[in-house]
């Protein structure tokens, strides 16, 4: 029987460290990505541009195309895929900065999600959705307002689709995880940014000084054990460090 993983950004940072974790411990890893990973931890790579959300559903399909839900104990999606955006206050976004960001962090989890339950309908296996969501999401930054609505808006969708779920037979778990400060690209891209643009880089600059930052692979391992240890209950919006 085998456990199933879906993840998209599996190529790189977090979402690399997730899907070589639970490669690691046996699962089949299915990564959808805008690129593919260069060193390969897992065999199946999927292409796709998660702004350009009309894409989604095929890939989806294709996907469970090649499952076999009478040999699946376990499938979990996690939508760990997401982008800062344009650091810069309201007034300096563009609409296309807007539309591409909420699209990639909230309109992509949604569409893949929906797709998700969907197809996994009369699978009767433990099924599970994980958000990666931030702290950005109760925590309003000065120039993050994609973001932090984003966010806001991923754990809404993890409290109603957990109730809309709750009880149905063969329904899907979600939860939304906080994962901490992790050292990935989008640290980088902050830290890089001008203070007029963002006054709160110094702080930023501070977490990566002061060897604040968790590694991907850390937070992986913590998610890993979280899920096994069956901490990832149906509705729960959790903050790896408190747990």
């Amino acid at each position: 029987m085998e456990k199933i993983l879906i993840i998209t950004g599996g190529s790189k940072g977090l979402g690399l460290g997730l899907a070589k974790e639970y490669h690691k411990n046996g699962y089949r890893v299915i990564s959808i990505s805008r690129s593919k990973a260069k060193k390969l931890y897992f065999e199946e790579q999927y292409q796709c541009d998660l702004s350009k959300t009309e894409t989604i559903e095929s890939v989806l399909k294709e996907i469970f195309s090649h499952l076999d839900k009478k040999n699946t104990l376990q499938l979990t999606l996690i939508n760990n895929a997401g982008d800062l955006g344009t650091v810069n206050t309201t007034e300096n976004l563009t609409p296309s900065d807007i539309n591409y960001t909420i699209q990639v962090n909230l309109t992509a989890p949604l569409v893949l999600s929906s797709q998700f339950i969907k197809l996994s309908k009369d699978w009767n296996c433990k099924k599970q959705i994980f958000n990666i969501s931030s702290g950005a999401a109760v925590n309003p930054y000065e120039s993050w307002v994609m973001y932090c609505a984003s966010k806001a808006g991923l754990d809404m969708m993890t409290k109603v689709v957990s109730k809309e779920q709750k009880e149905i037979q063969y329904g899907v778990s979600i939860v939304s995880i906080y994962p901490g400060i992790v050292d990935t690209n989008m640290q980088e891209k902050v830290r890089n940014t001008p203070k007029e643009q963002f006054k709160a880089v110094q702080r930023f600059i501070d977490f990566y000084k002061h060897g604040d930052l968790l590694s991907p692979e850390q937070v992986a391992k913590k998610i890993y054990h979280l899920d096994v240890d069956g901490e990832l209950k149906n509705g729960r919006i959790l903050d790896v460090r408190n747990v």
